[in-house]
């Protein structure tokens, strides 16, 4: 990998960073030059257990590449955990100007079989930790007046997908922390975007192929390498994005979409003011056009990667 000094004297935690598309953005920020917090707890897919190696060989490769990293083995679904894994990059290198926050797990069922446990457990990893880490992170950005933020999404909650009820309210929750912490934050000069990426991880792996349409979409991911979400992601932590905020970016393979964000489609008044009976005769043939049609992601993005 080239090397490169956009992240020059930058310090950045990456959290779920021990492998995947996180494994990616870590070893090119570091290759940019900052130095990292390698932050993952080696869990399953689904959140079980607990494994120090993955991280720690990352944190190895950067340090064979000339880089400086460190190993964060703590949990961003804790607080007090999160603001350990933030000290971390404090008190090792002195600062913090970068939060990727890219920790993740899956428990796709079904919404009328969902459990609980199911909800609960994606949730606190992807919207609460991406809250307490980037809430953790604040002070320090803050002080400094300056800094970057970095969350993954997904087009599961942007658009749709089945069985992913808990993911995709994580992954739509986080575009609005993310819109609102580049609103509060903007005055101290930081700076909060989110990538959707679609590409070939253990997460995507274990998506259910029991149908023709669950089989094509991920044999169509496989061909997408998690490295191709890593430069963007490099993009938006270094001083070149100064002024991208609020946005949401998809990439997909050699692509890179601006997403599009919630606004009025359509208005229609009446000094009379609405009834049932009048929405239904007057409303709906007027608005139904426009509606917004029940898809998933594979429908949208129905076409070969580039």
């Amino acid at each position: 990998m080239n090397k490169g000094e956009m992240l020059q004297g930058k310090v950045a935690v990456v959290t779920g960073s021990g492998r995947g598309i996180g494994r990616d953005i870590a070893l090119q920020m570091a290759a940019q030059g900052a130095r990292i917090v390698v932050n993952d707890i080696g869990a399953s897919v689904s959140g079980e257990g607990k494994d120090a190696s993955p991280g720690q060989h990352v944190v190895s490769e950067i340090i064979a590449g000339g880089g400086e990293a460190v190993l964060s083995s703590d949990s961003v679904s804790d607080w007090k955990a999160a603001n350990r894994i933030i000290e971390c990059a404090a008190d090792t290198f002195g600062r913090i100007d970068i939060v990727v926050n890219n920790a993740g797990i899956l428990r796709d069922r079904l919404f009328f079989n969902m459990s609980i446990e199911e909800w609960h457990a994606v949730i606190d990893v992807h919207l609460h930790g991406t809250f307490y880490v980037s809430r953790a992170a604040a002070p320090h950005f803050k002080t400094q007046n300056s800094g970057a933020y970095v969350h993954m999404t997904s087009t599961s909650g942007l658009i749709g997908n089945l069985g992913q009820a808990n993911y995709a309210a994580a992954k739509l929750g986080i575009v609005g922390v993310s819109r609102i912490i580049a609103g509060d934050m903007a005055r101290y000069k930081v700076r909060s975007n989110c990538i959707s990426p679609f590409a070939f991880s253990r997460m995507i792996g274990s998506i259910p192929t029991d149908t023709p349409q669950q089989l094509e979409r991920v044999e169509k991911l496989k061909k997408l390498d998690t490295a191709q979400i890593a430069p963007m992601a490099v993009f938006l932590a270094s001083d070149a994005a100064a002024d991208v905020t609020a946005q949401i970016f998809a990439l997909r393979g050699n692509e890179i979409f601006l997403m599009s964000q919630s606004r009025p489609v359509r208005c229609m008044h009446t000094d009379q003011g609405w009834t049932p009976e009048t929405i239904a005769q007057r409303v709906l043939p007027a608005m139904k056009p426009s509606f917004v049609p029940l898809e998933t992601s594979g429908m949208v993005f129905s076409w070969d990667p580039v």
